[in-house]
């Protein structure tokens, strides 16, 4: 058995496993809090720990300053997961978690700190790709608002409450100046082999912009498009699990 690491507020593990062969570090889209993954243990294999990455600014971290730049936030998370490091372990993030999950990866390779063995990226194009319209978290109020209905992740009833999105329009804005000021740097590819997900109505992040994955990486690549828009994590999540858990399985073989 291996010591657990001191709990924090950036690590939710909803099931702790002492005995875990792999970490699962999962990292949220846009607006998104470590909720969104507290049940994701019940459907996968039960050697696997899932630490789900709370950023500041959402749910319990509601009063902290949310981060605007990549650069800051994963030096931070470097030094924040380096206990959870003793341990085999794989990163899952989903848009802007992808991308944070990304470049974690190659930041605890350039401190030759312990590296993932697997990437799972989700609804997110290639990091050497250019985003489609980087300048989302500088629109105006309205024009802002109408981006967030076009990308359908936002619950109606909360657009509709101008109180509550007073409330949540600037962790809005930050998680969107992280993407949008991200500047990819060419280095090598990683070691650690990569996965791909999309969805198939997503117009955004086409299966070929996800098939670009493959070229961060000298380990094997795989792609799997499923039903559903950018937020076919939500609605196709039965089968998401279910691919998940037979990658998971290949992994630990």
């Amino acid at each position: 058995m291996v010591a657990r690491p001191t709990s924090n507020s950036w690590v939710k593990c909803p099931n702790p496993n002492p005995d875990a062969y792999l970490r699962l570090f999962c990292f949220p889209h846009v607006g998104g809090g470590a909720s969104i993954f507290r049940k994701w243990s019940d459907y996968l294999p039960p050697y696997i720990e899932v630490c789900a990455i709370q950023l500041p600014g959402r749910e319990d971290r509601l009063k902290e300053a949310p981060f605007t730049h990549i650069s800051p936030l994963v030096q931070t998370l470097t030094q924040v997961l380096r206990p959870y490091l003793n341990r085999p372990f794989a990163f899952f993030g989903h848009s802007m978690g992808a991308l944070i999950s990304f470049e974690l990866a190659r930041q605890l390779r350039a401190q030759q700190e312990p590296s993932p063995v697997h990437l799972f990226m989700s609804g997110r194009r290639a990091p050497q790709i250019p985003g489609s319209n980087p300048l989302i978290h500088t629109l105006p109020e309205p024009e802002f608002l109408a981006e967030l209905r076009h990308l359908n992740g936002t619950p109606k009833a909360v657009l509709e409450n101008w109180e509550l999105m007073q409330m949540v329009l600037p962790l809005l804005r930050a998680d969107f100046s992280i993407c949008g000021t991200y500047t990819y740097c060419p280095e090598p590819p990683l070691d650690c082999s990569i996965s791909a997900f999309g969805g198939l109505e997503d117009s955004g992040e086409t299966c070929d912009l996800l098939r670009s994955w493959h070229r961060q990486t000298h380990s094997s690549f795989s792609l799997q498009m499923l039903p559903g828009d950018h937020f076919f994590v939500y609605t196709s999540q039965p089968l998401l699990l279910e691919m998940l858990s037979h990658q998971l399985h290949q992994l630990v073989k």
